[in-house]
């Protein structure tokens, strides 16, 4: 996939069963954080807030990633993500089925406390 310079770009040239996912997660992470701002980074669709990386996601050939930008969330979360396989920084879904809308509000919603907690005041 060449680089693209937003996230509509990104997500249009993913194909089916994977761009319609994306969109749903896309969908889900705005309602959880709607003051979060969009960008691309790392070559991802990205969310920012309070001036942070808040949380990014991303379709592969074979699964779709939702990355918390924090190792210690997916610990966190490890009896909620049992079913997913998990690496360092991400968790994998399959590209036809994104993660559980309440899952996807918890992590946002934890990844906006942190945000939060680290703004300069």
């Amino acid at each position: 996939m060449k680089k693209a310079k937003d996230v509509n770009e990104y997500l249009a040239a993913v194909p089916e069963p994977a761009h319609s996912t994306l969109q749903k997660m896309r969908a889900m992470i705005r309602s959880a954080a709607p003051e979060a701002t969009e960008a691309i980074s790392y070559g991802m669709p990205a969310f920012r807030h309070a001036g942070r990386a808040l949380v990014a996601y991303a379709a592969f050939s074979n699964h779709c990633s939702f990355f918390p930008m924090n190792a210690a969330l997916i610990a966190a979360f490890k009896d909620e993500l049992k079913a997913y396989p998990t690496a360092k920084g991400t968790i994998r879904f399959p590209v036809d089925k994104p993660l559980p809308a309440a899952l996807v509000k918890k992590l946002v919603k934890a990844r906006v406390a942190e945000n939060e907690r680290k703004k300069p005041r």
